[in-house]
């Protein structure tokens, strides 16, 4: 059976995997473990500023983002994420070649075994936006860094994207995060999620 098309480009298979099933990008309520609040957004949705906001909401302290983007232009979006939010951002990439994929697989890239399929790009930022660790895209790495968190909060005292900073008056983000129904039966005009609560 011939794969279609849209398989062997990276963004087709994610939205089949990932959104299929309707399921909000963000992942559930910010956990605490001993090493701080985490939070993680998946892949593309780290170029949209909505998810941002909500997981700064959430006063996430380690912002995980898996990728399969291995551009150049993925560390200053990952530092853009870290500056905004305020928080720690660890970005993971996969350094893949042909050979680590079935040989009756088909890619695009050929058939030869050292042929360089994503080539990373991992990295670790600070709050301030500045690279603590980052992958020298030239094979397999293991990126460690030691934190403070303590930055983050020096670093609000600047800037607070959900804190002193913001503006409810003029923005307001409305997140829809459990999977919503298929059908929802509803009589009359649907509320409005933005006015104003007696």
């Amino acid at each position: 059976m011939q794969s279609p098309s849209w398989w062997k480009n990276d963004t087709g298979v994610s939205w089949w995997r990932w959104c299929r099933r309707r399921q909000s990008p963000l992942i559930g309520p910010a956990p605490w473990r001993r090493y701080g609040r985490l939070g993680a957004v998946i892949c593309w949705e780290n170029y949209m500023p909505l998810p941002s906001m909500a997981m700064s909401a959430k006063n996430i302290q380690l912002h995980c983002t898996p990728t399969a983007d291995d551009r150049a232009t993925r560390l200053p979006t990952v530092q853009h994420v870290a500056l905004e939010g305020r928080c720690f951002v660890l970005s993971c990439n996969q350094f893949t070649r042909r050979r680590d994929f079935p040989a009756d697989f088909p890619l695009v890239q050929g058939d030869d075994p050292g042929t360089v399929i994503r080539r990373g790009g991992s990295c670790i930022v600070d709050p301030l936006g500045q690279a603590l660790a980052q992958s020298d895209f030239e094979g397999e790495t293991i990126l460690t860094a030691e934190i403070d968190l303590g930055e983050i909060v020096r670093s609000k005292y600047d800037f607070d994207v959900v804190g002193h900073d913001t503006q409810p008056d003029v923005f307001r983000l409305y997140v829809n995060e459990p999977p919503p129904p298929p059908v929802v039966a509803a009589a009359g005009v649907p509320e409005d999620l933005f006015a104003e609560k007696g």
